[in-house]
């Protein structure tokens, strides 16, 4: 028997999108898996939207889970969907992540062949952006990060986000993984798409040309700023 896979998605304002992650979950070629939804304090329809999702039949063999909390960001809810949940795996999804139905039978048999590994990650489309898969390689990561918050990882081997950094919290997680010897895997696939439109500033894409700018706008500095944040408490950087 397969072991369960528990899918972990913080929501916060964003129910517009939540129905078409859901349904790519809905349709994965691999089980058992769990669905936890981490309301994070949403103001928008999420409870009507999340209701007529678990009164519709075609969800009704989903194991999904809602959990309600104060609104306290997406490492909070990331870490307290990790807490409900039960897999050996764990992954983490944003409403807005649209997944192939192959996705976590690809990453779960990649785990199954490369035991030595810790977490398998794959390309993906944001927007209409191709972000594509780069190999593993750790001095790389220290330098910049290139793996997205959704890949497959062994529960035994997850850290925890740092719920006090307010942005880049995945590499964060990555280069914590890296100091304990934790490594990942790529699959040199495309396979998932996050819908961005609408998304906060805070987690969109920004181009190359953007930071060689003489004069950086606020969005940039703040991203400079925030990943200063990330490099000084691993010690890349005074």
């Amino acid at each position: 028997m397969n072991e369960l896979v528990s899918v972990i998605m913080p929501v916060y304002n964003h129910a517009k999108m939540l129905r078409r992650s859901l349904d790519s979950l809905r349709r994965q070629t691999y089980s058992p898996i769990e669905i936890i939804i981490v309301n994070d304090g949403s103001t928008d329809n999420f409870k009507d939207v999340i209701d007529s999702i678990l009164q519709d039949k075609k969800f009704g063999a989903c194991n999904i889970f809602v959990v309600e909390q104060e609104n306290k960001g997406a490492p909070a809810a990331r870490n307290r969907g990790y807490a409900f949940s039960k897999g050996e795996y764990v992954i983490f999804f944003d409403a807005d992540t649209i997944a192939d139905k192959d996705l976590i039978k690809k990453m779960k048999l990649a785990l199954d062949k490369n035991p030595a590994v810790s977490y398998v990650y794959s390309g993906f489309k944001y927007g209409w952006k191709i972000m594509k898969p780069m190999i593993f390689d750790a001095a790389k990561l220290k330098s910049n990060n290139y793996i997205d918050v959704t890949a497959l990882i062994r529960r035994n081997d997850f850290p925890g986000f740092d719920e006090t950094i307010n942005r880049f919290q995945d590499w964060d997680m990555w280069l914590t993984m890296l100091e304990k010897n934790k490594t990942g895997l790529c699959l040199p696939e495309l396979l998932y798409k996050k819908i961005v439109a609408g998304r906060s500033g805070i987690s969109r894409w920004m181009p190359k040309f953007a930071f060689r700018l003489r004069w950086k706008s606020k969005e940039v500095l703040r991203f400079e700023e925030s990943r200063s944040v990330v490099r000084k408490k691993h010690g890349l950087e005074p």
